[in-house]
């Protein structure tokens, strides 16, 4: 199995995170779309990452697509929930997180165009999008919707989101008044699986 992405996607981490919980071994093939000479777009005509080769030569995309086929290879243990309602519940949480992802990785790719010609206007609208986002991972966190012992897609997809907002830089002040959060990311930033798929500029 190979997981074809680049060391600074969350979207990528995210999947890293979740083999590494679930113990699959797999190769990490570190081609971004980004580049040139990027062969990303013969696996996934959207030429975006994670992409993961199955042992039979199968593509998937995108992360919760993939997500949903590593449950099915793998069910143990569990990243998504048997019971539908609760797996609705999880999946609703994990595109809150994919959602901040989004914002931030759009933020990061406006503020590197040339200051003269980046959108003021763009940048609130993602950070506006980040904020509400954290204030509602904030609370779900707070009602106890994350287990830091056995993780699921969701509790994985915070991590990751919140990891790349550190590693990028966007929206610095996250944590102040977010203290569930907070509490949650310092607890699975302690996990093998996140300090071995910390991101960097390769």
């Amino acid at each position: 199995m190979k997981l074809v992405g680049s060391y600074t996607s969350p979207f990528v981490r995210k999947i890293s995170v979740l083999l590494l919980e679930k113990g699959m071994a797999f190769d990490f093939v570190n081609d971004s779309p980004w580049n040139e000479n990027s062969h990303v777009a013969q696996s996934n005509p959207l030429g975006k990452v994670p992409v993961l080769i199955a042992d039979d030569g199968a593509c998937w995309f995108d992360s919760p697509v993939i997500a949903s086929f590593l449950e099915l290879t793998q069910p143990v243990p569990a990243s998504i929930p048997s019971d539908p309602y609760a797996a609705l519940q999880v999946r609703q949480l994990e595109a809150l997180a994919d959602g901040v992802m989004d914002a931030a990785i759009l933020s990061f790719r406006e503020q590197q165009r040339p200051a003269a010609h980046q959108l003021e206007s763009e940048l609130v609208r993602q950070r506006e999008k980040i904020l509400r986002g954290l204030d509602a991972l904030d609370e779900a966190a707070k009602n106890g919707a994350f287990n830091t012992q056995q993780l699921d897609v969701a509790t994985i997809a915070v991590g990751c989101a919140m990891g790349y907002l550190n590693f990028r830089r966007i929206a610095p002040g996250w944590c102040v008044d977010r203290p569930h959060l907070v509490k949650l990311v310092e607890q699975l930033f302690q996990r093998d699986s996140f300090a071995r798929t910390e991101p960097r500029v390769a």
